[in-house]
């Protein structure tokens, strides 16, 4: 079993992480969460939200619809260029994405570089493929009374997309926003949210897929000034990534995309690589995309997207950096890295050594043994303090003592604090820490 089945086991298990309607037999591409998951998906967007946004004075946040007006898709390319390279087995009928299931290719390989490879399929084994198409990830809808017996002339005029990204929920608020408040330039607009890519291989537990969680910021710059304010961004997501999610750096890697490898809109890409257990794949990507979203947007709606310098008196078109990461990324990076399996007194234990900024529960609070009035009633109310003051504490008095420590260590419980006879005389208990298992006596007046 790898890496990565161990930590799938234990989200489910645990309650962090479940297959999409799991009652039904599951649907591919989707991931439901749970208690546990949805606390340490929170903690990990509020933190992010906290240093981007709440602790400066030039980023603001908005939140978009997801489902926008069609000729947004038009305007910034995705309908004409949102694609993925996709190969079909002419054996067993199944359907990849190229680049995915051969070695040494890219995005934009062609179907005789791809065929070059001799790439077997996974499923049959037989290497007879069709050409490479593009396919466009984006999914449709219809908006409004639309019929299944209705023409396409009519169907097509209800359609429309859900969102493959937030950027773009950002770029057509930019004119809201300096008519309303005028941030001075350099200014981030911020946006958290769904977006919705129709991967043609989900695959990696939440690495990949249909389903997910955007944070992401444009930041406008004057055109001249976008390298310096580059490099800063870049800064920017090694220590938020570094110092307040606590990857190892030593698993981050930098990796400069070659230009008939960049997104359409961009001039400049470096995408942010990570250790995953099943390899290094793309965990954020820094985008320079010159005014090419707000140009698109002045052609296709007819308005001034330009920017008035009050300092410099002078106008232009600000052009942008992006950072933009998946939230599912960025959970599975922090599980990979916390997932741990060692030895306590000569048995295996599994812990979860999350940072205690970012751990579901601070505290675990336990009576030493359920059965005596006198502890359960102390332990609610130590329970009740912590809470009070903490939020993220839970309470537990189920089993043993020993399987109650076992279980916290699962779900990355930093400290569990339990509740004894002593306690009764002196008011003390006993702290337990997660990572080194150790043991002290506090003062509850101390927690």
């Amino acid at each position: 079993m790898s890496k990565l089945d161990d930590i799938v086991s234990l989200c489910k298990r645990r309650g962090f992480i479940f297959p999409g309607s799991d009652i039904y037999g599951g649907f591919a591409g989707t991931w439901d969460f749970g208690p546990l998951g949805v606390t340490l998906k929170k903690k990990i967007m509020d933190e992010w939200w906290h240093y981007f946004v709440e602790s400066r004075d030039d980023m603001y946040g908005v939140d978009a619809a997801i489902i926008m007006n069609p000729r947004t898709w038009v305007a910034s390319g995705h309908l004409a260029t949102f694609a993925d390279p996709l190969v079909e087995c002419k054996e067993c009928k199944s359907r990849f994405r190229a680049d995915k299931i051969a070695d040494g290719i890219t995005e934009s390989v062609t179907t005789e570089e791809f065929l070059d490879t001799h790439t077997k399929c996974p499923v049959c084994g037989k290497e007879n493929w069709g050409p490479i198409r593009k396919f466009n990830m984006m999914f449709t809808t219809h908006v409004g009374a639309v019929l299944p017996d209705d023409d396409a002339e009519t169907t097509s005029k209800n359609l429309a997309y859900l969102r493959p990204e937030t950027a773009q929920g950002i770029f057509t608020n930019y004119k809201n926003i300096i008519d309303t408040i005028y941030p001075d330039i350099p200014f981030g607009l911020a946006q958290q949210g769904k977006a919705f890519r129709n991967e043609i291989s989900p695959r990696d537990f939440i690495l990949r897929d249909r389903e997910c969680s955007q944070m992401e910021i444009e930041y406008f710059v004057a055109p001249d000034t976008w390298e310096e304010n580059f490099e800063k961004m870049r800064a920017l997501q090694h220590e938020f990534l570094e110092k307040i999610i606590k990857l190892p750096a030593d698993k981050l890697h930098e990796y400069e995309v070659p230009a008939e490898d960049r997104a359409h809109y961009s001039k400049r890409t470096i995408d942010f690589m990570f250790d995953y257990p099943n390899g290094e794949e793309e965990l954020m990507g820094l985008a320079y995309r010159t005014d090419f979203d707000l140009q698109n947007i002045a052609r296709e709606s007819g308005k001034s997207m330009e920017y008035r310098d009050k300092k410099i008196n002078e106008t232009f078109v600000p052009h942008v950096i992006e950072p933009s990461i998946g939230v599912e990324r960025l959970m599975l990076a922090v599980l990979s890295t916390a997932y741990t399996e060692d030895e306590v007194g000569g048995e295996k234990r599994i812990v979860l050594k999350l940072p205690e900024n970012l751990a579901p529960y601070r505290f675990c609070v336990s009576p030493l043994l359920k059965n005596k009035p006198e502890l359960v009633e102390k332990a609610r109310n130590v329970y009740q303090k912590l809470r009070d003051k903490y939020v993220n504490v839970t309470w537990d008095d189920s089993g043993n003592i020993g399987k109650r420590y076992r279980k916290q260590d699962e779900i990355g419980t930093p400290k569990c604090i339990v509740i004894d006879f002593d306690t009764l005389e002196d008011d003390t208990v006993t702290i337990r820490d997660r990572d080194t298992t150790e043991q002290i006596r506090v003062k509850i007046s101390e927690l």
